[in-house]
């Protein structure tokens, strides 16, 4: 939560640009102030304010996870108690910096820091550097789709008989369908909610992969994060060690790890050293941000075959961009008359699928999305259903406001957050008993039986403040930790750093157990249990509560979800989705009607090109610089 500290210090001292008034207003912080100012005077070339506002909100637009600026929507960026800032007319803001050096070229040198675009939704400013990433993916997605894999309907159809079966032991059609769509096109976006089977998929279409490649195949698994990447490595393990379809066990790693990450900060792989593999599979892509989309494209052979897996609502990337929901949710005329593969057309019974028409379109452009969830019931999918919709109403209606206690959703006042006491007493109880009879298995699946999920870290909305009370619940209720401190059988731990040398990564949970007559740090893998010494665990601390962003890929058997007040900037759909979906049975909300109507109706906006149709607006060729570096 913002404090007012925080907020005087994002206040530029002085300044008699137009700027002040809009960083005086909460619009622009210091730093979109500063680097605004500093590309001016760089340019070597009057700025006016206009453009200059321009130029700070384009900073800001980064700053705030968009790769541009909607320069018909700016004055939507007003606070509402802010209603008389001198924002410029839209149509003129659009032709001042069409005729800007900070577009064309300035004086000083080859200095072009925007890029100004008309796109079918209206024009947009870039910096340049965002731009230029955003145009490469487009570009590059375009040349993939413009030709298709050859592949035999006849032995593609064998392979998915081999992987999914045959008739109404077939399995999910979808799945299946998504299969086939992977093995014609050379880019597939699988998308789809919790539990809808991505990752059972991707097995099966590594395994159909290999019999079309004959066993001959290279597998490249990346994942946004390193947890991701070995929950993706243990789930295709398990799977070839129950399955004899899937002969090869690919190494997950992060995207970083695959591109070949450099200290300075650059890449290994590029353009210029293309990676080895047949097929890439980047699960989690909702968090790989527009940069990193950028390189592991521009790092593809054009025969490698790409599959981004991710739910698309979820939580997006904490940088610039939102590569996946911009991929699933293109604008359907920003293609050309694209027309499905026809070996997948061979072997896919559509109408068994159910795909609506909007649907069959996406799938032409390779994009596909499951519908049906395993992970959690129906009354909760229902909920999450409505919340992705936007429909408040609908929400309140289900979950009846805190007194339809049958629904495995509830709504919770704050003042009566003691309700959820008996559950969070009892998650310890069972997780120390298990812990302090050395169970390590009984342990693990303890520590997955519930969970505190905030928006925040810090303030009493946050993972502090409800990380005190809860340990305040447990200690009056059961016996206290051991004094002395230390690590003691049965808390529970969250990894705060990535440790390859153990095994262990950012965001893992697990549990201290007794063992013997000393005491292991236990994780699960799958069916595995990785177990340590809690002296090879340098970056771990205790975990009562987690934020919201850091619970993304995990499971819970019930949840409870702190919800900020309504005026909160983190409150949004993406993260109360997130946090409902993040339970197998039910989920207590702590928060007040007014915040969830807050969060199911504030949107993630991020602004992005890549959705619709847009042309670069530059000078008349002989005005060109010789280079827009």
């Amino acid at each position: 939560m913002t404090t007012i500290d925080d907020q005087n210090a994002q206040r530029v001292a002085s300044g008699s640009d137009g700027l002040t008034a809009f960083n005086d207003a909460g619009v622009l912080n210091a730093a979109d102030v500063h680097v605004a100012r500093r590309v001016a005077q760089l340019s070597g070339a009057p700025v006016g304010d206009d453009v200059l506002l321009a130029t700070a909100l384009a900073v800001r637009a980064v700053r705030t996870g968009s790769t541009c600026v909607e320069l018909h929507t700016i004055a939507d960026l007003a606070p509402a108690d802010e209603p008389s800032l001198p924002w410029p007319d839209p149509t003129a803001l659009r032709d001042a910096l069409a005729a800007s050096h900070l577009v064309l070229g300035c004086p000083s040198g080859p200095l072009r820091p925007l890029a100004l675009a008309d796109s079918d939704d209206g024009p947009l400013l870039y910096l340049r550097k965002y731009f230029r990433q955003e145009q490469s993916i487009r570009t590059i997605l375009d040349q993939r789709a413009a030709s298709r894999p050859e592949v035999n309907a006849s032995a593609l159809a064998n392979a998915l008989n081999v992987a999914f079966g045959t008739g109404d032991d077939g399995g999910y059609d979808r799945q299946r369908a998504a299969a086939a769509l992977a093995a014609t096109s050379w880019t597939t976006v699988l998308a789809g909610g919790p539990g809808t089977g991505k990752t059972y998929t991707v097995a099966r279409i590594l395994s159909v992969m290999e019999a079309l490649f004959d066993g001959d195949l290279r597998i490249g698994l990346c994942a946004p994060t390193g947890r991701a990447a070995a929950q993706l490595q243990t789930a295709i393990g398990e799977y070839r060690r129950e399955h004899e379809t899937l002969r090869s066990e690919p190494a997950a790693v992060t995207v970083h790890r695959l591109l070949g990450s450099r200290p300075d900060g650059t890449f290994l792989r590029g353009a210029a050293n293309r990676l080895p593999y047949d097929v890439v599979v980047v699960d989690e892509t909702s968090m790989l941000p527009v940069t990193m989309m950028c390189r592991l494209l521009e790092s593809l052979r054009s025969d490698t075959r790409l599959i981004l897996v991710g739910d698309p609502h979820q939580l997006v990337s904490v940088e610039a961009g939102a590569v996946l929901a911009d991929l699933v949710d293109r604008d359907p005329s920003t293609d050309d008359a694209a027309e499905l593969p026809q070996a997948f057309v061979d072997v896919t019974d559509l109408e068994t699928a159910d795909f609506e028409a909007p649907e069959l379109v996406a799938l032409a452009r390779g994009v596909i999305t499951l519908r049906r969830g395993h992970r959690y019931g129906d009354s909760i999918g229902e909920v999450a259903e409505a919340v992705n919709a936007g429909d408040a109403d609908r929400v309140l209606e289900l979950i009846g406001e805190g007194s339809n206690t049958d629904h495995p959703v509830r709504l919770i006042e704050p003042e009566s957050a003691e309700e959820v006491r008996g559950e969070a007493v009892g998650w310890a109880g069972a997780l120390r008993s298990a812990a302090l009879a050395g169970d390590a298995r009984a342990a693990v699946t303890s520590l997955r039986g519930h969970r505190v999920l905030c928006a925040h870290r810090d303030g009493p909305y946050g993972v502090a403040g409800w990380s005190r009370r809860v340990i305040g619940w447990i200690t009056d209720d059961l016996a206290g930790p051991p004094a002395g401190g230390g690590w003691y059988a049965g808390e529970p731990l969250l990894v705060t750093a990535n440790d390859r040398a153990q095994g262990v990564y950012n965001g893992d949970s697990g549990v201290v157990i007794r063992d013997g007559d000393g005491l292991a740090a236990v994780f699960e893998r799958g069916h595995e249990i990785k177990q340590l010494h809690p002296s090879q665990l340098a970056d771990a601390v205790p975990v009562y509560a987690m934020t919201i962003h850091r619970s993304q890929g995990s499971q819970f058997g019930s949840v409870t979800v702190v919800l900020p007040p309504p005026d909160a900037e983190l409150l949004t759909r993406e993260l109360l989705y997130t946090a409902i979906t993040r339970a197998e049975r039910e989920v207590n909300v702590i928060g007040t009607p007014a915040a969830l109507r807050a969060a199911v109706g504030r949107r993630v906006a991020r602004a992005s090109g890549l959705r619709t149709n847009l042309v670069e607006v530059i000078a008349p060729a002989d005005d060109q610089p010789d280079s827009d570096e």
